[in-house]
């Protein structure tokens, strides 16, 4: 996640260490600081295996550094926004990074491919709370704190696969079940 967002705002120009560092805890910060003892090992990792070049900023002095993006960086990135693993589907946060620097991947069918892939993650059944195997719905939960956490839930994945069959161009199905959904990302059945 971190060596995508960095790659990612990369692609966008140079810019140097300080900025970098801003535009990456911008993006994930609210839910995942970023520290420098994550950040500065991830460039000099990047830089070591020549996806990016850092040189000293001539008008800021010796202290301060300009990053760049290289074409094997390029490559990277496009390879990593083509091909996401599964976590970086699955994980709200992650896949937030990689939809930020989605645009990147010049064919649309690419980046279609990617948000299908999300769209598929979504519809499936899925709870923080189960009975043995079967994912419980906000309305059977008693606990107000647990209840509230799947409502939030559902609220958010309907927002998030309405949104994305729409920029898929998809109509959503004829009986929506996300209108009865609980859980965190899917719809569930109407309990009988």
């Amino acid at each position: 996640m971190l060596e995508l967002a960095i790659l990612g705002f990369l692609a966008e120009g140079p810019l140097p260490g300080h900025e970098l560092r801003r535009r990456v805890s911008q993006l994930t910060g609210y839910t995942r600081p970023v520290s420098d003892g994550s950040l500065y090992p991830a460039i000099n990792r990047l830089t070591k295996a020549g996806l990016i070049d850092r040189r000293t900023d001539p008008a800021a002095g010796a202290a301060r550094y300009v990053l760049s993006l290289t074409e094997p960086g390029r490559a990277e990135m496009l390879q990593r926004l083509r091909k996401p693993a599964d976590h970086e589907i699955t994980d709200f946060t992650r896949f937030y990074v990689v939809l930020a620097f989605l645009s990147h991947l010049p064919d649309v069918a690419e980046q279609h491919a990617v948000l299908r892939r999300r769209l598929e993650f979504l519809e499936e059944p899925a709870s923080f709370f189960y009975d043995s195997d079967r994912p419980l719905r906000a309305e059977e939960i008693a606990d107000p704190y647990r209840r509230g956490m799947l409502l939030t839930a559902r609220a958010t994945s309907r927002a998030e696969r309405t949104w994305l069959r729409e920029t898929l161009g998809e109509n959503p199905p004829a009986f929506d079940t996300a209108c009865t959904d609980s859980d965190p990302h899917a719809p569930v059945a109407p309990a009988s």
